[in-house]
This record gives C-alpha cells, structure tokens and sequence, in this order.
C-alpha cells in the first residue's frame, strides 16, 4: 500500500474519531405540562461525552421523568432531545416488568446482538476486500474504511472476549458462576433487576440513564459497579440516594426545582454547599424585589383617585404587571437534634457468641462462629446477600433455633428494626397516637417536628396507621423504635425508605445514642463516622475489621484482588471445578418451596395492580392533555390521588420483594 492510500486512511480515521468524540446529547427548550400544572418550563442543557451527571431534587421534581424523555420512553409537551446518528443509549428505571424466560447466560448474551452482526457484516466486507484488486480507488478506500470502522466498533465492545466480559459484569453484579446456568425466573425482582443492569452495561452504549441502580445492590456489587463507571468511556447520567456513590462518581450535578434547573459543575457534596449559597442570594434577590412591590402598591392605593397622578399610577401597574416574580426554591432548611432517652447500663459483654452455628436442614449458613460485642459499640454487619448477616440479627433476638450458645448481658434490653416491624404497629391508632404513647421527657415537645421531620407533616399526623403506605408505616416504625428506653438496637436496613434529610437526622441521632448499635446495611455514607468496627460475613464464618467503613472497604479491596489472583491460578492448574450442591432435607426443601410460591404470588398481584394504575395515569395525561380540559383541577387531584397510589403501590412491592430477595438468598446457598 503507497504513502498516499496510507495518507488517506489515517485522515479519515482521525476524522471518525472527531466525529465520536465530539457527540453530545442536547436537551432542547422541553416543557411537560400536566392539566394546569408545570412539571418542566422550557429546560435546555447539554450532556457531553464522558459527563457524570447526578440527576437531584425533591421527590415528584421530575426526575426519573427527564430520564425517560432522553432515553425516548416519553414525549414532552413542546420542546425535543437531539442526540447523534448510531447513538446508542443504556436506560435502566427504577421499577421493571419481566417477562424473559432464558437462563442469567442467555439473556445477558442479548447485549452482544450488534457484535455478532459487525461480525457477520466484517467477514462479507473482507470475502469482498479480497475480491478486489482496484487499491487506489476511492470505491476501494470506502470499503477499507468500512471495515476499519467496523472492526474497530468490535474491538471496542469487546467482541474477541464476549465471555469473560459476561463473567466479570455477573460476579461483579454478585452472581456465582453455578447461577449462570438458572432460569431467570427463578430470580426474585431485585436480582431480576442485576440481570438487566449486566445486560445495559455489557451493550457498551454511548450513555448511561441509571435510575437508582444501588438499590438491590450490596456494598460489594456497589463498590464494583461504581469503578466500572468511573473508567467507562460513555456519559452517565444516574438518579441516586447514595450520597457516597454520587460523590464518588459524579462531577457535575443537575438539580430539577420548581420546572427549573440548576447546573452544578461539582459532585454532591459540593453541589449541596453551593445550593445554600445560591439560596441565601435568592432570598435576598426575593427580599428586596418584594420590598418593591410593597413600595409601589402603597403608591397605586395612596394616588388612585387623584386625577393628577393618573399617568403615574397607570405606569406603576404596568411595571407591576410585566414584572417578573422571582420564585424562592422550597429548601427545607429546618435543623431537627433529636435526643433519645439515655440507655439503661447494660453489662460490659452485650452479646457473646460461642460456636454459633445455624443451617436450614442441610444447608449451613452459618457455621461454628465465636465472636463478642461490648457496651457502646456502634458495628456493621456487612457481607454479600444471603451470607447471613439478617439470620445472625434474628438469632440474638432469639426469633429462630440455631446451635451452639449465644447469650445477652446483664440488663440488655433490645429495639430490633427488622423488615416486618411496620406490620407490628397498632391500626387503629393515628400517627401521632402511635409516637405519643412511647415519647418521654424532652422529646414529647417535639413530636411534630420529629414527625415532620420523617416526612409526617400537616394533616399527615392524623392519618390512622392502617391507611399508610408501606414505605410511611416503615419511617413511623423507626421513630417509634428510637425513641423507646432500649441499650442495644439492631437495625435492618433502616435507610431504605428515607431521604437523605431523613437518614442525616437518623445518623446523628444514632452516634449520639449512648447504648450498643448493630447495623445491617449497605449505605456507606450512613455508616461512615457511624460504626466503629465491621463484622464480615463470608463463607459460614464471620471476621472482624476494627475501624470505619472506609478502612474496611480499602482492606477489603486488597484482599479481593488477592483471592481474585488465587482463583486465576487454582482455575490454571487444575482445570475447572465441579461445583458440589448441598441439599434441603424434604420438609425443608418443601417448606421453602412454599413460602416460595406464596411471596411469589403476591409479587405478581401486586405488579398486577401497578400495571393497571400505570394504565389509568396514562389515560388521565391524555385526558388533561385535550385543550378542553387545560383547566379542570378535578383532573389534576385526581392525577395526584392516583400518582399517590401508584407511590405506595410501588413501595409495597419493593417490601415483597426483599422478603423474597431472603427466600432466595437462603435458596442460593445451594449453589
């Protein structure tokens, strides 16, 4: 090939690659109206390539909404998004329907539709390279560009190493090779939910839309999926409550307000320190605006009736009438210092493990563990789902049998939140009854605040328990547990359903708390400054880390690519191993199996009642939506009664699923 043919590949592969590298995704002018109501006016703003966008604001700001309108699942009221030929978009949403019927192998092979037809479309161009003997044609540098261009698009998605890919998205998901081979639907909805996040990320696309993806994740998979994202080549757009992981990953933060936006060039934390100085210059933007407009009514109502200040009055309602009212952002600023009651002294030794074993038949999951925890500790239990950190949580409260001697201290007196707590409030009692009964000292003047403050506000307070959602009966529990006279609390998951004001208040209240923690959880920001030592559980066994989070999280990174390098070379030398199953006895097998089926069902039921709510949401929109009825407000409560309900509906299929995210937990122990 002659300097000249050479000359003129290397110019348009340079031209290519411009051409990638300068690809954005503009957000044009998009308004979404509902009836009267605005949920965007006129947003524009740009994504770039290699962006990492954290997508903020209050619930019902419109967030996930804006990730459905970029990702084309939604059409605004005006305005459009542009987004570049071939522009290949990954969009995960917070809540799915399945209906795939392959094996975890199978179906996250899907993502490699486009390698296996570059490969197809590759070997015709080279049968027809081979063919040809014009070099020096442009005909024929068309087709080398071709099939440059293409088989750099197949080098880049992988496709020379389709299979490790696939191996190492599923274990860094959390997926042993043994559940590679499983049908997917034997996987409940928070593992349904991994599956398609392998699958987006192995598609390689242009951009990420990530709608809280650490939801179903433990810390590991967190952990893993956010060094992924760091590196990636693509844009990422991600709606997240994990403070740790938008810090960790993002660098610009888009804040929905009001049908504004606000465009931060800085993460979380940052963006949260310069929302408060934008605020305070709003306010008093906002102050001295509304001086003038008291100043110029006082004027109108003081020269209305005089005939020689006619042409001055007519003027000031003018300017009042063209003047653009500056709306203040509805931040709540409101600083909540909850004291609990002081904690009963307990003895030193709180809780004292020794050969503690536990199975289910013959499935063991944890086995002989000595271990101690003393008065005023603040621990994690940290560990893979299904390793047994929840099973350890019931077995102090002595809720199921288990082997070996697991004994309290002198005067321990226990608060457990677990999954089920919120099905223990009384019904009939009203949210402020419920907090009422338990509240002492200081802390009864403060009981609406504390309400309040878990998002139990106005007439909320009045609402009988047995007609909150599953997610408000959740917080109501929490408070009704921290403010009972407990010196040991072992909490479950507890951040699940707060907002981050809420988990703030929570956290805080927690170190203040004189009395011994145990915290099953994988919010690393809440943990962080919280815990003072983290009990791991892995493989039947627990092993203890003195220190914070963080010092364990870096630990545990070395020790994983220590046990990663060990697999590598045990996998090299002997060859690949038979993975033996252990086996339930019958009854037990039967037992699960049962519970199995009937969590299964109310899944269903209840993903049931969400597809139709979703349906009867839709008709509402296009209803309003007809210039008939741009201002029937009936319409528009409605909507709101029944966004409401499709809230709650929401957040109690997210319970279900983790009861059966456990039953499968224990299921997978078999593998």
């Amino acid at each position: 090939m002659n300097n000249n043919v050479e000359f003129m590949i290397i110019s348009k592969l340079k031209a290519l690659y411009l051409h990638k590298f300068f690809r954005m995704v503009s957000i044009n002018q998009l308004t979404v109206d509902f009836g009267g109501f605005s949920l965007f006016d006129n947003i524009s703003f740009l994504i770039s390539p290699k962006e990492r966008i954290g997508l903020t604001g209050k619930n019902g700001a419109g967030k996930s909404t804006m990730l459905k309108i970029i990702a084309g699942k939604q059409q605004p009221t005006s305005g459009n998004v542009t987004v570049p030929k071939d522009f290949k978009i990954g969009y995960l949403p917070q809540h799915m329907n399945y209906t795939d019927t392959r094996t975890v192998l199978q179906e996250v092979e899907l993502a490699f539709s486009e390698i296996k037809e570059l490969e197809k479309r590759i070997e015709d161009l080279n049968l027809e390279v081979a063919e040809r003997t014009d070099y020096e044609s442009d005909a024929y540098m068309d087709l080398i560009q071709r099939v440059t261009e293409l088989t750099d698009r197949h080098s880049m998605l992988g496709g020379s190493n389709k299979q490790g890919l696939i191996e190492s998205t599923l274990r860094g998901l959390g997926f042993e090779r043994s559940d590679f081979s499983r049908n997917t639907g034997e996987f409940s909805g928070g593992w349904r939910m991994r599956i398609e996040l392998a699958k987006i990320l192995l598609e390689q696309p242009d951009i990420f839309l990530l709608d809280e993806p650490t939801n179903h994740l433990d810390i590991d998979s967190i952990q893993w999926l956010e060094d992924f994202l760091k590196t990636y080549s693509g844009s990422v757009v991600i709606i997240s409550h994990d403070k740790a992981f938008l810090d960790n990953l993002t660098k610009r933060t888009i804040e929905i307000s009001l049908g504004k936006i606000h465009d931060y060039k800085a993460n979380y934390s940052n963006y949260l320190v310069q929302r408060k100085e934008r605020f305070e210059q709003q306010m008093n933007a906002y102050r001295n605006q509304q001086k003038k407009i008291e100043d110029t009514e006082k004027f109108i109502e003081r020269f209305r009736y005089k005939a020689t200040k006619s042409v001055q009055v007519q003027s000031r309602i003018k300017q009042l009438n063209k003047l653009d009212r500056i709306e203040v952002d509805e931040f709540d600023k409101s600083a909540l210092n909850i004291k609990f009651p002081p904690a009963p002294r307990s003895g030193n030794i709180v809780v004292n493990g020794e050969k503690v074993s536990k199975s289910y038949g013959d499935l063991n999951v944890l086995s002989d563990i000595d271990y101690v925890i003393e008065r005023g500790e603040k621990l994690a239990f940290v560990g893979r789902n299904g390793e047994g950190k929840t099973t350890m949580a019931r077995m102090i409260m002595g809720e199921i049998p288990f082997e070996g001697k697991l004994s309290l201290g002198h005067n321990v007196k226990i608060g457990y939140f677990a999954q089920d707590q919120a099905e223990r409030l009384n019904d009939e009692l009203t949210v402020f009854e419920t907090i009422d009964h338990i509240a002492v000292g200081e802390v009864r003047t403060k009981i609406r605040d504390i309400l309040g403050a878990f998002m139990f506000g106005g007439e909320n307070v009045d609402k009988k328990v047995k007609v909150l959602s599953g997610g408000e009966r959740t917080r109501l529990a929490m408070i009704k547990l921290l403010l009972e006279p407990v010196n040991l609390l072992i909490l479950d998951e507890p951040t699940n359903h707060l907002d981050m004001r809420s988990k703030d208040i929570l956290k805080q209240a927690l170190k203040d708390f004189d009395g011994t923690v145990i915290l099953v959880s994988h919010d690393r920001e809440f943990l962080d400054g919280l815990v003072d030592k983290v009990l791991e559980f892995r493989h039947k066994k627990i092993k203890e880390h003195i220190g914070g989070i963080y010092e364990f999280l870096e630990k545990k990174k070395m020790e994983s690519l220590e046990e990663l390098n060990n697999v590598k070379v045990t996998s090299n030398e002997d060859g690949p191993k038979e993975v033996s199953k252990n086996k339930l006895s019958f009854e037990e097998r039967k037992e699960i199996s049962r519970r199995l089926k009937k969590a299964e069902k109310k899944v269903a039921k209840c993903e049931e009642k969400i597809s139709y709510i979703e349906e009867k949401l839709q008709e509402l929109t296009e209803t309003m939506n007809l210039p008939e009825n741009a201002s029937n407000q009936d319409l528009f409560v409605i909507y709101g009664k029944t966004e409401k309900e499709l809230e709650e509906t929401m957040e109690k299929w997210e319970e279900l699923n983790a009861e059966l995210d456990e039953l499968h937990d224990a299921k997978n122990q078999l593998d």
